[in-house]
């Protein structure tokens, strides 16, 4: 019987000393005698390093890198991977967790599927401990069992795009030749590059990490202009299709196009709409600042002309009415309607918890 595939888990870290041990502890709690954990010091400012160095030297699976000058999450995954020697690499976040027993299945689906990329899934971890499902859940539920590629499966292009929800090849992510860009949403380009080129994708619906939601610093509950750079991550995405394509073996389908770009309309609406109410009248903050949530929406209006696919047909609910205001560029009209779809949003939920 073959052995099992080594992961390296890679890990940037920065400003989060109070979370670093529970996650390390969620890591190396579970993790096989061979597996490798690199932890990049992205220069933090506080006792993060001093952390690192005392835990590494309690437990040799744990190699620390530290870095001379802050630059960001995306090279400090450049830089682990380029140190990394696992059959499969696993980029994670020092303020998330590994959820008990993810290792031992997630091992054992890399050995009997051998796949480009395992999709995992993940909950919500909340301050106090509340949990709650990702929206995502039932696609990776359903998925095909053993591997597929993405122009079977399209629809899991509507799975988060975030790294630590896959475990990769590290040769094929070589072979692709993508790295993490500067500035934030970094993991976008990486995550579509991944999925459009990957000729083996296998699926885990079980629940393997939890991402600790609405942290206060987190970037994810932080108004700042810098959430304009989701723009350039997909527009990185769309310029490399036909090098993903060639990478694929097969042309970008109808199918996959559509759903590529519903993907980033959706993922502009959702960061115009996270952090309260998002736009509109009622002053409550979101992650664009008031002052350029316009731009931020011609931004939004231009992409949407520019990318839609020939026959492309609005999404059912909710989300079609967002889709046919974005392309008419009716900011008013959407600043007006978005609190109210906020708080049906909210409504929903609250029914959802308490029914369960």
């Amino acid at each position: 019987m073959p052995s099992l595939p080594r992961i390296s888990v890679i890990l940037p870290v920065y400003g989060v000393p109070e979370y670093l041990d529970e996650c390390l502890d969620s890591v190396l709690g579970q993790a096989p005698g061979d597996t490798e954990v690199i932890a990049v010091d992205d220069a933090s400012p506080d006792t993060c390093a001093q952390i690192l160095d005392a835990r590494s030297r309690l437990d040799p699976r744990l190699k620390v890198i530290h870095l001379a000058e802050n630059a960001g999450p995306g090279n400090a995954r450049n830089v682990g991977l380029k140190s990394a020697t696992g059959d499969y690499v696993w980029f994670t976040d020092a303020d998330d967790l590994i959820a008990a027993g993810a290792f031992a299945e997630i091992t054992a689906r890399l050995g009997h599927d051998q796949p480009d990329v395992l999709l995992i899934d993940y909950e919500d971890y909340y301050a106090g401990g509340r949990t709650g499902p990702s929206p995502g859940a039932a696609l990776l539920r359903a998925a095909p069992a053993g591997t597929f590629t993405l122009a079977e499966q399209p629809a899991l292009l509507s799975l988060t795009m975030t790294s630590w929800s896959k475990v990769i090849r590290r040769a094929f992510l070589a072979e692709i030749g993508i790295a993490f860009p500067p500035g934030i949403h970094e993991d976008v380009p990486v995550s579509c590059a991944v999925l459009l080129s990957a000729r083996r994708i296998s699926a885990l619906g079980r629940v393997c990490y939890r991402y600790r939601r609405a942290r206060r610093g987190s970037f994810m509950v932080t108004t700042s202009d810098r959430h304009f750079d989701i723009f350039g991550s997909y527009q990185a995405v769309f310029d490399l299709l036909p090098a993903f394509a060639q990478s694929a073996g097969e042309p970008v389908s109808d199918a996959v196009r559509a759903a590529l770009f519903e993907r980033a309309i959706w993922h502009y609406t959702t960061i115009l709409g996270t952090g309260g109410t998002g736009i509109g009248a009622a002053r409550i903050g979101g992650l664009v600042p008031r002052g350029a949530r316009r731009m931020f929406f011609e931004r939004m209006h231009k992409d949407y002309r520019r990318w839609r696919p020939a026959g492309y047909r609005y999404p059912p609910g909710a989300r079609g009415a967002k889709f046919r205001l974005v392309e008419r560029n009716a900011y008013r009209t959407y600043a007006v309607l978005e609190p109210v779809n906020q708080l049906r949003v909210l409504v929903s939920r609250a029914a959802s918890r308490l029914r369960a």
